[in-house]
């Protein structure tokens, strides 16, 4: 049986375009999951793995709705495989299991991939390094000016609950707490 996986990486998107490749290409069942591809824990897909029996394959419309690395990639085709089961990309189409020329095509390609993650990594952070230096602050802005951050030290020390001064400047008491 042809077993679909679609996933996407947040809630806002949607996995329709995915689903309706799948059941074009004839997948009898399809699994859906929105979750990010780095992350190691991927619970319907762990499922889907472990469902897999021998003569199933395994369908994604790209690799990289299945894995971000090289090593995560070779050790969920390895499960496939020890699983009697192959796997089948549809938009590369050459990465097809069942050959010797398919393993070693997407051995190389997983590669080019994850050198490709690695350097838009790389210049993420270039990017990030050139922008502080410029001044540019990273992150959420406070929710207390500077001015209120003194006050609320200074309430702090004449006695006044964290949860109290929360309460006052409508933020939560966590907030109140971090402010040394």
């Amino acid at each position: 049986m042809k077993i679909g996986y679609a996933r996407v990486s947040t809630v806002g998107q949607s996995t329709d375009g995915q689903v309706e490749q799948l059941r074009a290409a004839g997948c009898g069942q399809i699994v859906e999951e929105t979750a990010s591809g780095a992350a190691s824990d991927r619970p319907a897909l762990r499922k889907l793995l472990q469902s897999l029996g021998p003569g199933d394959s395994l369908v994604v419309v790209r690799l990289d709705r299945l894995a971000r690395s090289t090593i995560d990639l070779l050790t969920m085709l390895k499960t496939v495989a020890d699983r009697g089961a192959s796997f089948l990309s549809l938009q590369e189409s050459w990465a097809d299991t069942t050959t010797a020329a398919g393993r070693l095509i997407l051995t190389v390609i997983g590669g080019l991939a994850e050198f490709e993650r690695e350097l838009i990594k790389s210049r993420t952070a270039e990017g990030r390094e050139r922008a502080m230096s410029r001044g540019v602050r990273m992150g959420r802005k406070h929710k207390l000016t500077p001015h209120q951050q003194a006050e609320v030290r200074k309430r702090k020390a004449e006695g006044h609950s964290v949860r109290e001064l929360g309460r006052s400047y409508n933020v939560s008491a966590n907030t109140i707490s971090r402010i040394k």
